[in-house]
């Protein structure tokens, strides 16, 4: 099995600017990047052949977007949007069973270890809804269903609350500081992993921490994931925690799917708030799953997307 896993070690308070810095994120230098590249696209093989690849251009910089072509059914397309320091291979073990619902577009995100390239800061969470919706903007589709991995969710919900225009449903999947903040303990435990000198296995044991405690040496997508999260210093601000006032407010449905043994968040926590906040009080609770659950429960994952994109497309 392929853990379906997203680093989050940034997003727990660590500073990402000292004073007088360019917010942009950057290569560690041209070894570090293409020890990355090496290990993204052998993690690419891994997923099925995309029909396109386009760098759409956003005034952040230039967006990486992959189209997969799906079944087809008058759905609105997917898009996937990936955990932090991963980026599109992460969805290898979803992609599959993702394809049998609709089309799909994947999207690395900009300022973080990917083939994306940001070229301008990226200040706020403003910022940050406008480089997606900008990306958005250039695919010929005009609304997109939403599917967001760990921070991948958070942006999701992010745009859904500042510029919800072309979203027609957001799914989160484990989503990071929507329905409750990242626990003290993992703060603690993430510390030594975001140390770049320090040995790959400090950062395997993070991972693998998050991944519910399974082996990440030799997986493909974790390779990738390491490889990023020592070669690829991001400069943006930490996200702010999505509000209840703000889910409660948001026009379109919402599917929040939460793994019961995240560390992530406290999970009764999180589902209390979802089933709380959103309107249409669609939540999945997964007892069994840790934040790796993309790459635990692909196919039952998909199979609740389909019901909740059926009942409210």
């Amino acid at each position: 099995m392929k853990l379906g896993m997203g680093s989050t070690y940034r997003m727990v308070g660590l500073p990402t600017k000292r004073l007088g810095e360019v917010m942009i994120g950057s290569w560690s230098g041209a070894a570090g990047r293409e020890d990355y590249r090496r290990k993204y696209d052998a993690a690419m093989r891994d997923l099925p052949a995309p029909s396109a690849a386009d760098d759409v251009h956003t005034d952040y910089g230039d967006v990486r977007v992959y189209r997969f072509a799906g079944a087809g059914r008058g759905l609105d397309p997917l898009v996937l949007l990936p955990g932090t320091s991963s980026g599109t291979p992460v969805w290898a073990d979803c992609l599959k069973y993702l394809l049998a619902i609709t089309d799909v577009y994947a999207i690395d995100l900009l300022g973080e270890p990917g083939m994306s390239v940001q070229t301008a800061a990226i200040s706020s969470d403003e910022d940050k809804a406008a480089w997606l919706d900008q990306t958005l903007a250039g695919l010929p589709e005009k609304r997109f269903n939403l599917l967001g991995l760990s921070i991948g969710g958070w942006t999701a919900m992010n745009l859904a609350v500042r510029r919800p225009e072309r979203v027609a449903t957001v799914t989160t999947l484990d989503a990071v500081n929507v329905y409750d903040g990242i626990p003290l303990g993992t703060v603690l435990r993430s510390l030594p992993a975001a140390v770049k000198w320090l040995p790959r296995s400090w950062r395997d044991r993070f991972n693998s921490y998050t991944a519910g405690g399974k082996p990440v040496e030799h997986v493909p997508v974790a390779d990738m994931i390491e490889s990023g999260m020592k070669n690829y210093t991001i400069r943006q601000p930490q996200p702010r925690r999505i509000t209840e006032e703000q889910l409660s407010a948001l026009p379109m449905p919402v599917l929040a799917i939460i793994a019961g043994r995240s560390v992530m968040h406290r999970p009764a926590i999180a589902r209390s708030t979802a089933e709380r906040a959103l309107r249409t009080k669609t939540v999945a609770f997964y007892p069994d799953a840790s934040h790796a659950i993309s790459g635990e429960y692909p196919a039952e994952l998909a199979a609740d997307l389909r019901t909740f994109l059926l009942e409210h497309s």
